[in-house]
């Protein structure tokens, strides 16, 4: 008896299905953001500027490094004669993000105070980068600054690198009793032109109020979105400039530097006083290495000392 073997194409197919399991989509966890808090003060130790107060948090950090080669005689004496009035041996303070920049979501809190007849200086360790940020996310900076009457605040942060795809919100509050003395300046680079960045998309939005004796000195607001490189082309906007620079000096010897600031400016900065003690300057630059060639030297004379030593590296 022969027994036949079903091939397997005479085994009639009905059906075939396949059961694909499927998972539900989550929502993605939200990426890991840097939150930074700072905040230092000054008060007056015979005749130096000494610290008060420090609290830092996250990703907000603070250095003291010794002023070198000025004792704290000498810089009151220079002080005296730069301004008239004599301060205390200045206090140094360098701001760092050890984040290494900031991204949509991250938040920072930095605040500062020079008490009556003290000269506190304030920079960063680096240029502070603004990275891609994701859609709908925004990194906020907020910093508040208040100067007593008869004290000096520096506040000479380094340059602001704006990279592409970044969003920003960046707000500056000062408030200044009677007397007192301050000095600012913000550089904002936009893009490395040295790698060959073009700025297509941010969202950039800064905001800086100076207040005398709760009065508005100074206010200067500015929002930047989309194709920055396009706008800043425009020869009446920025005429192609890739930085930019804001300083402010409030002192009563602000109208004796105008003229000769005027001079150190290239032609695409300008100089005026808002008021006899308020010195307001803007300049424009290809680029951040040609913004500091000008710069520098008019920070110098306003600051009547060497810059900070993170300045020269």
């Amino acid at each position: 008896m022969q027994r036949h073997l079903a091939q397997p194409e005479d085994i009639p197919i009905t059906q075939q299905s396949s059961i694909i399991a499927t998972r539900p989509v989550l929502p993605q966890p939200p990426q890991p953001r840097a939150r930074g808090r700072l905040h230092v003060s000054t008060k007056r130790a015979g005749q130096r500027s000494v610290l008060d107060a420090l609290h830092q948090s996250g990703s907000a950090k603070c250095l003291f490094p010794r002023s070198p080669g000025r004792s704290a005689d000498s810089a009151a004496h220079d002080s005296a004669a730069h301004t008239g009035v004599a301060y205390a041996g200045a206090l140094e303070a360098v701001f760092l993000n050890t984040a290494g920049g900031i991204t949509g979501g991250d938040q920072f809190s930095f605040s500062a105070q020079a008490a009556a007849h003290t000269q506190l200086t304030i920079t960063t360790q680096a240029c502070e980068r603004a990275y891609r940020a994701q859609p709908d996310e925004t990194g906020e900076i907020r910093t508040d600054l208040r100067v007593a009457a008869g004290g000096r605040l520096n506040w000479l942060p380094q340059e602001t690198i704006l990279f592409q795809g970044c969003a920003v919100d960046r707000r500056l509050d000062v408030d200044l009793e009677a007397g007192a003395e301050f000095l600012m300046v913000e550089p904002l680079v936009f893009g490395r032109t040295a790698m060959g960045e073009i700025l297509t998309q941010i969202d950039f939005r800064d905001r800086i109020e100076i207040r005398r004796r709760g009065l508005p000195l100074v206010l200067d607001a500015m929002q930047l979105s989309g194709n920055v490189a396009d706008h800043l082309q425009k020869p009446f906007i920025a005429g192609g400039a890739g930085a930019m620079a804001l300083v402010v000096y409030v002192a009563p010897d602000a109208a004796a530097h105008l003229d000769s600031i005027r001079r150190q400016l290239s032609e695409t900065g300008g100089a005026s006083l808002l008021h006899e003690d308020v010195l307001i300057l803007r300049l424009l630059a290809p680029d951040s290495f040609l913004l500091r060639q000008t710069l520098m030297p008019v920070l110098k004379r306003l600051n009547g000392a060497f810059l900070p030593r993170c300045w020269m590296t």
